[in-house]
């Protein structure tokens, strides 16, 4: 009877102990898998099939492109000190700016094919310019590509290859249904090494980098490098969620992506008209400040201010007018620019909209044709007409847009947007994208700056611009008023 008494203690002992176990091993797994795991996503051990799945439909994106008056000849070699060249001084003294050379310019971004007719989603910025476009697919075919359509103002573009039909796709997902902490893959060719798969979660969503007026960017910690530029940002199901695109160089490990939802309206656009047309309502706006909405007896986050309105577009037109308060359009809430900016450019040129504004404390009702976005005119915006047109050239102060178009990292001094063919200006080389930074030795930081400089200087006598300029530095040009 004891010796059953004792084997019963033991089975007893033997069962709490299993429990024990298992439960022990039950929470652990519970707390080791993440939450969205448990949703239905897949896990990291995935990513090698996901990789698999995708990489066919990825591209290394190969192109030259010729800099006229690269630089001295041993330019096309790496310049180990930059800006800061000591060399540079000494071989423009002996060659002469005048006498710098033509250079080809090799660049490798990445892409991914969307469908069997050969059309391939990349940035805008790597193909910008190209004389020679090349598609490298991962088995190794090599095919020339030709551009059907760019938008430099969310740096998207749209090529094609003439190809087999067999070629592999990557289905496009929904960048809206994206959540932060969501694992993601970036697959590309960073610093030329083709294919390469990089994996993290997504950081956040919504960033404004400031390259221009759509910034709503993907941000991931997947890693990002130059090359990946135009390579896709994949979900765990395998869809393209983004398209890579930004980094920041002072930060490793962060990474943006134009979300895929974004650029979808844009590919249809670029396929079928080769361009984006976009609303345009004809006003400069700002943000809401905490002391604007005390001012304005209004919630802080309700609106934009209008700050200037053009005369002869479409807001003017229809009776908005400077310090309005823009609530609504179309019944959608407006809440910061980027609201409006966006919401304004997804309503079709020459469709009414519907306009809900405050002003003196009242709410007014406006009915606006919108018109087309023209970039080219809108760049020009803060350029002055009057004395500087006596030299045929005509500047503006830096803008975002203006530092993406020019790929420039000045913010000092003004840039030349325009130059009148045969003018003074053209014949003494100033050229469209330089910065002119002094004349005759005053800092040039406005455009009032420019205008009153180039006043003060009679006619006859001598102007020197200090400029810097894109691949060459800082030069001096001089001409006669």
């Amino acid at each position: 009877m004891d010796n059953f008494k004792k084997t019963i203690t033991i089975l007893k002992t033997v069962i709490v102990i299993l429990f024990i176990t298992l439960g022990l091993s039950t929470a652990s797994n519970f707390y080791l898998v993440p939450e969205m795991w448990a949703r239905g996503f897949s896990t990291p051990n995935s990513f090698s099939q996901l990789a698999e799945e995708v990489s066919p439909a990825v591209v290394n994106i190969r192109t030259v492109k010729t800099i006229k008056g690269g630089g001295y000849v041993f330019r096309h070699f790496p310049r180990p000190f930059g800006d800061n060249d000591p060399f540079k001084d000494f071989f423009e003294k002996f060659f002469g700016e005048e006498h710098q050379k033509d250079y080809k310019q090799r660049s490798l971004g990445s892409g991914f094919i969307i469908d069997k007719e050969g059309y391939i989603v990349t940035n805008n910025h790597v193909i910008e310019d190209a004389d020679e476009i090349q598609v490298k697919l991962k088995n190794g075919e090599a095919y020339d590509a030709e551009i059907k359509g760019r938008d430099p103002n969310t740096d998207l573009a749209l090529i094609k290859i003439k190809s087999p039909d067999n070629l592999p796709l990557v289905p496009l997902g929904d960048s809206k249904a994206l959540q932060v902490g969501e694992w993601v893959v970036a697959i590309g060719s960073p610093f030329g090494l083709e294919h390469t798969v990089t994996a993290g979660i997504v950081s956040a969503k919504g960033r404004v980098i400031g390259s221009g007026p759509y910034d709503d960017f993907i941000q991931t910690d997947a890693s990002i490098n130059p090359g990946n530029s135009g390579g896709p940002l994949i979900n765990m199901k395998g869809e393209v969620v983004g398209i890579n695109t930004a980094i920041i160089a002072s930060g490793q490990g962060i990474g943006f992506a134009v979300p895929i939802n974004l650029a979808k309206g844009i590919f249809k656009q670029l396929r079928e008209h080769g361009e984006v047309t976009r609303g345009w309502l004809g006003v400069a706006i700002q943000d809401i400040t905490s002391e604007l909405a005390e001012y304005y007896g209004i919630e802080a986050k309700e609106g934009v201010l209008v700050t200037e309105v053009f005369e002869g577009d479409p807001a003017g037109q229809a009776g908005i007018r400077p310090k309005d308060i823009i609530l609504e359009v179309n019944d959608k809430k407006i809440e910061t620019t980027r609201d409006l900016t966006r919401i304004i450019a997804n309503i079709g040129v020459g469709e009414w909209a519907e306009i809900k504004v405050l002003r003196d404390g009242v709410q007014k009702a406006f009915k606006v044709k919108i018109a087309k976005r023209e970039d080219a005119k809108i760049s020009l915006r803060g350029t002055r007409k009057g004395d500087e047109d006596e030299l045929g050239i005509r500047v503006s102060k830096i803008t975002p847009e203006l530092t993406r178009r020019f790929d420039i990292k000045e913010s000092d001094g003004v840039i030349v947007t325009d130059i009148e063919s045969g003018s003074k200006g053209e014949k003494a080389g100033v050229m469209i994208g330089d910065i002119i930074k002094e004349i005759n030795h005053e800092t040039v930081k406005t455009v009032d700056d420019y205008s009153e400089a180039v006043r003060k200087v009679k006619k006859g006598e001598s102007v020197h611009m200090f400029i810097r300029r894109r691949e060459s530095g800082f030069i001096v040009i001089k001409l006669i008023k």
